[in-house]
């Protein structure tokens, strides 16, 4: 925004000023939509390609990463793979797709994962963030 814009947008979220809302969803939309992306079609190949992600997070030098290992104080948990699918889903039904891609994984990966990785004080030192890391993963985890 400019910095007019963004007065504006103070002004109007610090002040009592009160604002008027309109719907432009239902609740019911709200459900149906999440239903239909959770009923969005993953095949076996890319599930195992989100396993292959998070477990090289967890146990990188079994993924050809090493040179992560020490830069990662704890990987990705369990819910870092429900919401990695989720969100790959939800990618692929905002693209008009009733299937997930690896190409979607990636697309949300980072989103999903700088997070859920934490990383070492040694990698802060040498300024490698979570995203770095992901990038590596990604980098190294083969493509179905």
């Amino acid at each position: 925004p400019t910095p007019s814009e963004e007065r504006l947008i103070m002004d109007r979220n610090t002040s009592n000023e009160k604002v008027t809302i309109e719907r432009i969803i239902s609740t019911e939309d709200i459900i149906k939509a999440r239903e239909t992306v959770r009923g969005i079609y993953i095949d076996d190949k890319v599930k195992e390609y989100i396993i292959n992600i998070i477990f090289a997070s967890r146990e990188p030098e079994k993924y050809g990463l090493a040179e992560i290992k020490d830069l990662i104080s704890f990987g990705a948990s369990p819910r870092a793979t429900i919401y990695l699918n989720l969100a790959a889903k939800a990618h692929a039904f905002l693209k008009g797709r009733g299937y997930v891609t690896p190409e979607d994984i990636k697309a949300i990966g980072h989103d999903v994962l700088r997070h859920r990785i934490l990383i070492t004080y040694e990698a802060e030192a040498e300024e490698i963030s979570s995203d770095n890391i992901v990038s590596k993963i990604f980098d190294a985890i083969e493509v179905p």
